[in-house]
């Protein structure tokens, strides 16, 4: 259970959601003490525990993504399924969902029909709503369809998909923010429960900026550039002599004007398009040539102490073995330990931000199927026999 100094303690989360959105957004909540507790089928369990590697028989990306839950099965296409949920619900603060529209209203679990003060944070692809919200999707989909996917990559290559749930990702941390905010209006406002309808793709509307107004205002469509940036230039990445990666970022006037002269082409500061992001975007080849020359010449400790002391902005390309060496990272615990009880210490992206009164921390790893169904229905009152009953029937 959740120490007496978490921020979260005292909220219950019943987390009976997959891939990937949902159960991030309930482990985020996790970190900071909520009482998180995992609802999977009595035989599938979460997709999440065959998604990628395992060691040891154990699936990592499990290991990380159920951290500081408690794990309970649950047949909720039951009758008693759906009826243990409904009593778990009635102790609940929030519900974190992600089945398609009407499967809640199908078992009998519509938001109206559970405990008032409840949060129900629906999560799916499109949203309760619409046209598409029956369609089956994730966050690849809504990687394509945001925009996104149609402005990465090449300016003369195909539309590029990130290697990694992006659009999940950034829903979490909305779906978690969502349900804070809801919260907040219930309990110091003295209010009732909501519904949270999060579709995966309106978040991934919002990250990409100014688009949605340019083209509106402007009625411009924005391309793919590769590396650069329409709206700033140099921004790019640059191998150095030694056959590393740098990535350079000049969205500031004066880090602009810093890193020219650091690569002694003062000279370029005193045109007129310089004076402006857009402006230097234009004019991005002779900008990127500048630098490529400079960079190219000398090794990553050179160029990265050169940019230091010049107080520009740069940073190497890093991957994840990088990440662990780095010692930012190493000072500030990003990638910190736990301890899980068949692989012993393991490396895992710390809690999401640091609290001066009431950090987050990672209580246990991702726990095995069912671990904790017994204790979840014994505290719902139910007793030994009721719970072999309950199996016998397959509803946990």
């Amino acid at each position: 259970m959740p120490a007496a100094d978490s921020p979260l303690d005292g909220v219950r989360v019943v987390d009976a959601s997959t891939l990937f959105a949902g159960p991030l957004a309930a482990t985020i909540l996790g970190d900071y003490g909520a009482d998180v507790i995992k609802i999977e089928h009595p035989a599938k369990g979460d997709p999440a525990r065959g998604h990628g590697p395992a060691k040891d028989g154990v699936p990592l990306w499990w290991t990380m993504l159920g951290r500081n839950k408690r794990t309970m099965t649950l047949n909720l296409s039951t009758q008693k399924g759906a009826e243990i949920l409904k009593n778990l619900l009635n102790r609940a603060d929030v519900l974190i969902e992600n089945f398609r529209p009407g499967t809640l209203e199908r078992w009998g679990l519509a938001p109206e029909q559970l405990n008032p003060r409840l949060i129900v944070a629906r999560v799916t692809t499109y949203g309760q709503s619409g046209p598409y919200a029956h369609r089956p999707g994730f966050g690849t989909l809504a990687e394509a369809m945001s925009g996104f996917a149609a402005i990465t990559g090449e300016p003369d290559g195909p539309p590029t998909l990130p290697p990694f749930g992006l659009a999940d990702g950034i829903a979490a941390l909305t779906c978690a923010q969502a349900v804070m905010t809801a919260l907040y209006h219930r309990d110091v406002h003295g209010r009732e429960g909501q519904v949270v309808d999060l579709a995966i793709v309106e978040p991934m509307l919002t990250v990409l900026g100014m688009q949605a107004m340019v083209y509106d205002q402007l009625g411009v469509i924005q391309r793919r550039t590769g590396n650069r940036s329409v709206n700033n230039a140099p921004r790019n990445t640059y191998r150095t002599a030694d056959d590393h990666w740098v990535a350079v970022s000049t969205s500031a006037q004066a880090i602009a004007e810093r890193v020219m002269r650091l690569v002694g082409r003062p000279d370029l500061i005193d045109e007129p398009w310089f004076t402006t992001g857009v402006g230097r975007a234009a004019h991005a080849d002779v900008l990127d040539a500048a630098l490529s020359e400079w960079i190219g010449a000398r090794d990553l400790d050179t160029v990265t102490d050169a940019f230091e002391k010049a107080q520009a902005a740069i940073a190497p390309i890093y991957d994840i073995a990088g990440v662990f060496a780095d010692p930012q990272f190493q000072a500030r615990d990003s990638i910190t330990t736990a301890h899980d009880p068949t692989l012993g210490p393991v490396r895992m992206p710390g809690p999401l931000y640091r609290m001066s009164r009431t950090p987050g921390r990672i209580r246990w790893t991702g726990r095995p199927h069912g671990a904790d169904t017994d204790d979840v229905l014994a505290g719902l009152g139910y007793d030994e026999d009721e719970r072999a009953a309950l199996r016998a029937e397959g509803a946990i």
